[in-house]
């Protein structure tokens, strides 16, 4: 690994890491001029500086993943998962230093960034034992000495794309589980997070993956290399994609699957809602709305997009939230660590999100909290560090929000979120229904009636009560329904459906040609002595 000295004005940040592409089980330069990684936090902080991947570099990776997939195929499961077991220990020992890195990278305060890699660290440890359960079945047959059974068989390679919000524990929900099924990968890092990609590529080396059954590439995303990945579709690269973000993109992925007979795994876009309703713990569902709504600065798939508040409490909650926005510590995590929330992911993120801003007023919403750059000029007691070298937002809060504004059908990567007013239960599931989108929905209720008929109607993949939209487990499925998704899931043994293929095996030994249906004898049926039933 080689590390470089930092600009003098943030050489207390870290040192600069120059990073490779791993590919073939080597590290190598790309085609093109290198970029660098700069902090969100502080753009003169550069936190690595990586090769931009060409076309070429695409082709490379894809042959060398093609090269390692008999060997590694043939590995025994087992030794599969200890061998992901080591790259989960290899987290763990570095976890702190991981996280300081998608602190510097991401934005993320350091509570956030350590989850993360904890979640990773999880990660491994499930599909660890994982390598002992790709269990099969036997099946009986129709026939005497015919044994029938299904095994669990790797595709090939698997093309991975994941945005830059969950730098760590994304794309290994989709690296960690290809592998341990027998596949080999060809993944494309977040533009924005190549230095955390190239650190587990680091303890994937360490724990002695074998050459070319993880290969990474980097550089830009849709007008880079990420194009050139998604190319590999329609060039016979790939038998899996799995790809995390947009769903524009998503679509667009899906497309190039399917002209290829290819079946993507793919986590798109959320609008997620939030119902509070009456006899809830109000306390809860404020902090649960302030995490869901303000957490990761709002970056996530998962977050709030719409809190909708039963009318007899609207007036509470309102107050209390509005206040909790108030008291929120925001500002730079790594001189103050305490924050809430950090900076947006880039430059391109925090312009998407002033753009809402015009959006919201357009729709005759109103802006009740936020709507500016953080500055010098405009900054509180509660914005905490330096901040003026950095993607630094106001956190909004909107109001008067209903379901035919854009406001309120829109996805926006950012801490905003839309306070709206419902008469009833039955006006709330038709307003969180009311979006193409279903990651994520979350009731604060204590009536169980109301908690049922939520968990039955609302439509989404990942449903909470009296808990928060984010927050899941690395055992859990995890994925989206409508434009969040196309019904695949990552994490847990459901994960094993994206990486595997079914294969039914009909070994006959009785020595002479039989086909089931023709040679089965339907007929079979013993008879006895009238019953005579009529005459009882």
């Amino acid at each position: 690994m080689h590390l470089k000295e930092n600009a003098p004005s943030v050489a207390s940040h870290g040192r600069t890491v120059i990073g490779f592409n791993w590919i073939g089980g080597r590290e190598v330069e790309g085609d093109l001029p290198s970029f660098d990684s700069r902090s969100p936090i502080d753009t003169r902080d550069t936190v690595g500086i990586f090769p931009e991947c060409g076309e070429r570099d695409v082709e490379k990776a894809a042959r060398a993943a093609a090269a390692a997939f008999p060997a590694w195929s043939a590995t025994p499961a087992p030794l599969r998962g200890a061998l992901v077991g080591r790259i989960g220990e290899g987290l763990a020992r570095h976890k702190d230093k991981l996280a300081a890195i998608i602190t510097r990278e991401v934005g993320k305060p350091p509570r956030e960034a350590q989850a993360e890699v904890q979640e990773a660290i999880d990660l491994c440890a499930y599909y660890q034992g994982e390598g002992r359960r790709l269990h099969g079945q036997t099946i009986p047959s129709e026939l005497p000495d015919r044994a029938i059974t299904t095994y669990r068989r790797p595709l090939g390679v698997v093309a991975v794309m994941a945005g830059g919000a969950f730098p760590l524990s994304t794309p290994a929900a989709r690296v960690i589980p290809a592998i341990l099924c027998g596949n080999t990968v060809v993944w494309k890092a977040s533009e924005d997070a190549p230095t955390t990609a190239y650190l587990l590529a680091r303890c994937m080396m360490d724990a002695g993956l074998p050459p070319g059954v993880v290969n990474i590439l980097n550089g830009k995303g849709r007008t880079g290399c990420g194009k050139h990945v998604v190319a590999g579709l329609d060039k016979g690269f790939y038998q899996k994609f799995c790809f995390s973000g947009a769903t524009a993109v998503g679509k667009l992925v899906a497309e190039a699957a399917g002209r290829n007979l290819l079946v993507p795994s793919l986590e798109l876009s959320g609008k997620n809602p939030l119902l509070v309703m009456p006899g809830c713990d109000l306390e809860a569902a404020v902090q649960g709305a302030l995490w869901g709504a303000f957490g990761t600065a709002g970056q996530r798939r998962t977050s709030v997009g719409n809190i909708l508040v039963h009318q007899d409490l609207y007036p509470a909650f309102r107050e209390a939230f509005l206040a909790a926005t108030d008291a929120l510590p925001i500002g730079n995590p790594i001189t103050h660590p305490e924050v809430f929330f950090g900076p947006m992911l880039n430059a391109r993120f925090t312009k998407a999100f002033e753009a809402h801003w015009a959006m919201g007023q357009e729709d005759g919403a109103a802006l009740v909290r936020g709507g500016a750059r953080i500055t010098e000029d405009n900054r509180t007691a509660r914005v905490l560090g330096p901040v003026v070298k950095g993607h630094f937002v106001e956190p909004c809060v909107w109001e008067g929000v209903t379901p035919e504004m854009k406001l309120f059908q829109t996805e926006i990567l950012g801490p905003t979120v839309n306070l709206c007013r419902v008469e009833d239960l039955d006006q709330a599931l038709a307003w969180a229904n009311a979006t193409p989108y279903g990651f994520s929905a979350a009731l604060y209720a204590e009536d169980r009636r109301t908690i049922e008929r939520f968990k039955r109607e609302v439509r989404a993949g990942l449903v909470f009560i009296n808990a928060s939209t984010s927050g899941t487990e690395a055992h859990v499925p995890y994925g989206g329904a409508g434009w969040s998704g196309n019904g695949s899931r990552e994490a847990g043994a459901w994960a094993l459906e994206s990486y595997t293929r079914w294969q039914a095996v009909m070994d006959d030994t009785s020595g002479s040609h039989r086909v089931a249906q023709l040679d089965t004898a339907h007929h079979l049926r013993h008879t006895y002595d009238p019953s005579h039933w009529d005459k009882l």
